[in-house]
């Protein structure tokens, strides 16, 4: 795979031979990600055997490997590289709609389930709370895209469409929108998520 590696003599590898994968966070700072190794003492320690093919007895190699730490340090790093800003294949909330009103909640449902029924991950915030406090929320929650919805939106049966960045465009239409999601999901557009 031609992947740059050491060979590091000294390491704390109590049982036996072990393979560490090694990253650097965000300050530059060396870290493991993931760790697996051959266990030459706890088949000794606990009288492991099994039989093999002809019958006998044998001494199996245990080997540890660190998954379910590597799925935290993995998604630490993912965080810490991206600052929250997963990108949308990724994110756990990829639209928040908000309402301005309690009038327009049948319109904001209406999106949020079509959103749903398109298999994006989308949250309706209709809190009676100012718009601007709602748009910060989310910004702070670093979802990717805000749909607010207001008279003229619910009037024209379209979207405003706030970005995580702050870009909006106003009068975009829900299926077009939806497509544009999806198409975005697919390609998992990985420039977006440093590495």
């Amino acid at each position: 795979l031609k992947v740059k590696n050491t060979e590091e003599k000294g390491e704390a590898a109590f049982y036996g031979p072990k393979l560490d994968l090694q990253y650097r966070d965000v300050y530059g700072k060396e870290d493991t990600l993931i760790t697996l190794q051959i266990d030459f003492a706890l088949p000794d320690k606990y009288n492991l055997t099994y039989m093999d093919e002809q019958g006998k007895e044998q001494r199996p190699m245990v080997i540890h490997r660190s998954s379910a730490g590597c799925t935290e340090r993995t998604m630490s790093y993912i965080l810490e590289k991206t600052q929250g800003k997963l990108p949308l294949w990724l994110s756990p909330v990829q639209v928040k709609v908000l309402t301005i009103t309690d009038e327009h909640q049948k319109f904001a449902q209406k999106i949020t389930g079509q959103l749903r029924e398109a298999g994006l991950r989308v949250d309706l915030d209709d809190r009676t709370e100012t718009m601007s406090k709602k748009i910060r929320e989310a910004q702070l929650e670093k979802v990717n895209y805000m749909i607010t919805i207001g008279d003229k939106e619910v009037d024209q049966k379209k979207l405003a469409v706030r970005t995580r960045s702050g870009d909006v465009k106003f009068g975009v239409d829900p299926e077009k929108f939806v497509e544009q999601l999806k198409k975005e999901i697919q390609e998992k557009n990985l420039n977006s998520f440093p590495v």
